[in-house]
């Protein structure tokens, strides 16, 4: 999206809570991916419109997200992931401030090996994928089956900072991770069971309801 166009965007965008404003000067100062502000609210007001009563959430960091859809939907249940053990304790911190965290439940492991345990938290209403981008396709196999009846899956990042609409990207790292989110998108897009749009706000965010 235009710059200039994100940005008024986002100027319209309420002020967040005290929490939440210092969550986003930490990750900021700290290097922590947290959403853009624009495409989590984008997010939120999706999961306002589905009302899910319980989400999964791949990828904590430092629980952001997650105190930030339990704020928009404050009867849901938030179960969610993460393998950093530093990010892990840090959401911890964070959320035991939190008015909302009583509705949060964190996993610590990773998402390739905690399948079991997320299994018997489900089934889930709504899954967010927010990890290693070049993953995803493995976490949305892993996770779908515990998906409920007509759920979404949301993914964050499907259009890596715009990358994925260059002819050629030069750093080789950022190339093959460029060329597995365009795998990802396209799989997506053709998956059978799910009807997908990509939403350009933000990072990109891809919203696939289940059939």
């Amino acid at each position: 999206m235009d710059n200039a166009v994100n940005g008024y965007i986002e100027s319209l965008i309420k002020d967040r809570s005290e929490l939440l404003s210092e969550m986003e000067t930490f990750a900021e100062a700290e290097g922590v991916p947290i959403m853009e502000l624009a495409g989590i609210e984008t997010l939120l007001q999706l999961l306002r419109i589905q009302r899910p009563a319980r989400v999964l959430e791949i990828g904590t960091a430092i629980g952001y997200s997650g105190l930030r859809m339990a704020e928009a939907l404050p009867d849901a249940a938030i179960v969610s992931i993460e393998r950093d053990e530093n990010r892990y304790k840090q959401a911890l911190d964070f959320i035991k401030r939190s008015p909302q965290n009583d509705q949060l439940d964190i996993i610590f492991g990773d998402a390739l090996e905690t399948i079991q345990e997320a299994e018997s938290k489900g089934p889930f209403d709504a899954l967010f994928i927010d990890a290693a981008k070049g993953q995803y396709q493995k976490f949305f196999d892993l996770y779908s089956p515990y998906l409920a009846e007509g759920g979404v899956i949301y993914s964050d990042n499907v259009l890596f900072k715009g990358m994925v609409a260059e002819e050629n990207v030069e750093n080789k790292r950022i190339r093959n991770m460029v060329n597995k989110l365009k795998s990802y998108n396209d799989w997506l897009m053709n998956h059978p069971d799910y009807h997908t749009v990509i939403i350009p706000v933000g990072d990109g965010l891809a919203v696939s309801r289940k059939i």
